[in-house]
């Protein structure tokens, strides 16, 4: 699966890897802005993932695949590099 993560800020990274999904949640808040977004590179299909810094600090974690009938959004505490790892799990199951 070919994705792209694109930042608030315009950062843009080819197929990030869980690593380098765990430094942008990281700098949320900071040198990425107050969200992420993760896409298919790929127009032709319509699943993707976000993460957000809320305004009072906690993490929003949402991603959906209509094309699976799948959507989860949550508020987190989890650490970024858990929420990396989580995001990197759904990632790998996108066609």
């Amino acid at each position: 699966m070919h994705c792209t993560a694109d930042t608030e800020n315009g950062d843009y990274i080819d197929d990030p890897t869980q690593a380098q999904l765990k430094d942008l949640i990281t700098g949320l808040g900071q040198a990425t802005g107050t969200f992420i977004t993760i896409g298919p590179a790929n127009d032709s299909q319509d699943w993707y993932a976000s993460v957000s810094l809320l305004p009072d600090g906690t993490t929003e974690v949402e991603h959906s695949d209509p094309s699976r009938s799948e959507h989860y959004r949550a508020t987190v505490t989890a650490s970024p590099a858990d929420i990396a790892r989580d995001l990197t799990t759904w990632l790998s199951t996108r066609s």
